[in-house]
């Protein structure tokens, strides 16, 4: 049974609204004012709620506006009970948020028909919510899934530190480091084009297949390899139109040398140095496009030579393309680097830091896109 709400300061058009809607077989509760009627609509939620326009103290359109922006009653139909009939006026309650008008003196064919078109709405409504709230959890439980296939955090002989914020839509980020043998490292962090689980399919399905090694003919030592036959496998035209960026590379623990190759991917950022102040800033990146655009792409190689007191960040473009809406300037890359040498010289919690602060920057609002980001400490 809907619940409808009536709140009038007169008692002859209560008590009458009252006796009629009950008849018609709805549940009916009445306030004689604008503040009774709130409190009751907080209590009691009602699918619709009748408020005559001219009250004292409390007008129905200030009754509108806070039911409007009450959370809990985001269903709820509200309409206007008035005499007045201009244009103008219509106009003034509909900004408040009413969502019809009764007009005085009451035709009661018109207000049961439009009792009926209201509680329409706010079933559709509901019926809405109801499926958000469903695909969300859904959502969730993929994020969590998504996280649960991301390895642990590395302490020795390299350690790696990593921090992994899946955004409200679910992102297609993921990322994955292994020993090759017992000199060679395997790094990587892909980040799928899109949102849900459109994207996020595929990067799962690229970190499983990369941990069980199960594309035959690929050197896992030789970067560019990986990448051209990632670009083989995960043409976009066969997947969904999902393309992907990733940043890959392979540490000799032996030598001190990286060597790595990118495919449209954001470059690593190397921070070396024993002095926050004077920190040695260099960009890792390759030449590529992302994989799955074209089945001919060409992906190249580069080394470094890691000195001592590095560290080295790999990450998702969602932890630097951060503009919140009260803000016109975006944080950028630039930013996102004076934060990382903020933060850099911290043997620990480096990235709650960072994370803290891009936050901050965000006015706390859920990210965007997944926020991924690792932390490679060589010494």
């Amino acid at each position: 049974m809907f619940k409808i709400l009536v709140i009038d300061d007169d008692v002859a058009i209560l008590e009458l609204l009252k006796r009629t809607l009950k008849k018609q077989g709805y549940d009916v509760s009445v306030a004689t004012n604008g503040e009774e009627g709130i409190e009751q609509a907080k209590q009691l939620c009602p699918a619709l709620i009748i408020c005559d326009w001219i009250m004292p103290r409390l007008t129905g359109i200030e009754v509108c506006r806070q039911v409007k922006a009450t959370p809990e009653l985001s269903t709820t139909q509200f309409f206007l009970l008035t005499s007045l009939g201009s244009v103008s006026d219509r106009v003034t309650g509909l900004d408040a948020g009413a969502d019809d008008f009764i007009s005085k003196p009451i035709e009661m064919n018109e207000l049961y028909a439009r009792v009926r078109a209201g509680l329409r709405l706010h079933q559709l409504s509901q019926d809405l919510q109801t499926q958000k709230q469903l695909i969300e959890a859904e959502l969730a439980e993929a994020a969590e899934y998504v996280r649960s296939l991301l390895p642990e955090p590395l302490m020795e002989p390299i350690r790696i530190d990593t921090k992994f914020i899946p955004s409200r839509q679910l992102g297609g980020d993921s990322f994955d480091y292994f020993w090759l043998d017992s000199d060679h490292l395997s790094i990587y962090l892909l980040d799928t084009s899109g949102h849900g689980l459109k994207a996020a399919l595929p990067s799962v399905s690229v970190l499983n297949l990369l941990r069980s090694r199960a594309i035959p003919n690929i050197n896992y030592y030789q970067p560019s390899n990986v990448l051209k036959a990632l670009n083989t496998t995960f043409q976009m035209t066969y997947q969904n139109d999902k393309y992907f960026t990733i940043w890959y590379g392979v540490y000799d623990f032996s030598t001190r040398k990286l060597l790595y190759s990118s495919a449209g991917h954001p470059p690593a950022i190397l921070l070396t140095g024993k002095d926050p102040k004077n920190l040695k800033i260099e960009m890792l990146k390759t030449r590529g496009m992302p994989v799955g655009m074209f089945l001919d792409a060409e992906y190249i190689d580069a080394t470094h030579d890691i000195a001592e007191f590095s560290n080295l960040y790999i990450f998702s473009d969602g932890v630097y393309e951060i503009q919140p809406p009260e803000n016109n300037t975006m944080l950028g890359l630039d930013g996102f680097i004076s934060i990382l040498t903020e933060y850099n010289h911290l043997q620990s919690d480096t990235l709650e830091l960072v994370l803290n602060t891009v936050k901050k920057y965000n006015s706390n609002n859920p990210f965007d896109d997944d926020f991924s980001l690792l932390k490679v400490s060589f010494d």
